[in-house]
């Protein structure tokens, strides 16, 4: 199969090349477009055999929901048992947006797209590349990111590019992604809305609108062996090639420490990454430095970090020596960086 790649912004629409897009899903084929978090894979939503050919092109356990992408609120109803009214308010607050839901679903939506849950889990994006592609494409598109299953998602084309070639029909390149981390994911199917997955839409955010909102332990420890209920809570995801270790700790005590253990793989014959911010990348001496960004402003280091763990692949970088961003425990998007980092590397946190 020959994958298309075709150019296309939020300002420069090729509704012609959206209408071959859609007809595409419609047919049961599988078109990697833009959002604001992360590329996405999609195809028809409420086509089972759809559903089966994005796992298999991702290489996915079929356990792991897909997230169900529509454009316009009255499209919501019909693939859930009811609405609650949480579910309204959270839509006028933050749809279109990088929010995800999850909610009872309808009988319209088929078990392989929801990994064989009654839930399904329901977002309508915030970029107008995504929303003009789900219309065409008829309206419900299944898409988890596009790439292969426990890679690192992608920001650019190219690195959809890198793992989809000859997988899937069409890659619309919108550019290198705004967020740069996949969507909050809130359950909203128990008496407490519990969070399964933090993203940019915090939980203060969520609280403002609803009130109290709990936390899945998962988000904070390693797999729980359950079934889960929304993806990226169970299998391993957002791996670099490299093995990546995060070390906590004072700065300096950091910085030392990550040095040491630099110059110890080197000798071992390790290609060296390091991932530090504007304050310390001057300090390391691997042979690959990367910016995350600014400590000041966390949405930086967010968008960043699937870019820098892409490009140490790149480089052939075998041992990945990763700062500290944010706290897993903490609410601000913080905790959505480290959840990520956390499961980059198979949970590696050493402190000193």
């Amino acid at each position: 199969m020959k994958t298309k790649i075709i150019p296309m912004s939020e300002e420069n629409i090729d509704s012609e090349a959206l209408a071959e897009a859609g007809g595409i899903i419609r047919n049961g084929g599988l078109v990697a477009f833009p959002t604001e978090t992360v590329y996405g894979l999609g195809g028809d939503a409420l086509q089972e055999e759809s559903s089966g050919r994005i796992y298999r092109a991702k290489g996915r356990p079929s356990d792991n929901p897909l997230i169900v992408h529509i454009c316009r609120m009255e499209d919501l109803p019909p693939i859930v048992a009811y609405v609650p009214e949480a579910a309204r308010k959270l839509a006028e607050a933050f749809w279109p947006g990088p929010l995800t839901m999850v909610l009872p679903k309808s009988d319209k939506v088929p078990r392989m797209t929801t990994g064989g849950l009654d839930t399904v889990a329901v977002r309508m994006p915030g970029h107008k590349v995504a929303l003009a592609f789900i219309k065409a494409a008829g309206g419900y598109v299944a898409a988890p990111s596009a790439n292969l299953s426990g890679r690192p998602s992608p920001t650019l084309a190219k690195y959809v590019a890198e793992d989809m070639d000859g997988r899937i029909e069409m890659i619309l390149d919108g550019g290198e992604i705004g967020i740069g981390l996949e969507s909050t994911i809130v359950d909203l199917t128990e008496d407490i809305p519990v969070i399964l997955r933090p993203g940019s839409v915090t939980r203060e955010m969520l609280e403002g609108v609803l009130g109290k909102v709990g936390v899945d332990r998962a988000i904070l420890e390693g797999n729980s062996g359950q079934a889960p209920k929304a993806p990226g809570m169970k299998y391993r995801h957002y791996a670099p090639k490299g093995e990546l270790t995060i070390i906590n700790g004072r700065q300096e005590n950091v910085v030392m420490e990550i040095n040491r253990r630099t110059r110890q793989m080197q000798e071992k014959g390790e290609r060296v990454g390091v991932i530090g911010t504007d304050d310390t990348v001057s300090l390391y001496l691997a042979d690959s430095v990367k910016n995350a960004g600014n400590r000041k402003d966390e949405t930086t280091i967010a968008k960043a970090l699937y870019r820098i763990l892409r490009e140490f692949d790149g480089e052939g970088v075998t041992v990945i020596y990763s700062e500290c961003f944010g706290d897993a425990e903490e609410n601000g998007i913080g905790q959505a960086i480290m959840n990520r980092l956390l499961k980059a590397a198979g949970y590696r946190l050493e402190y000193v």
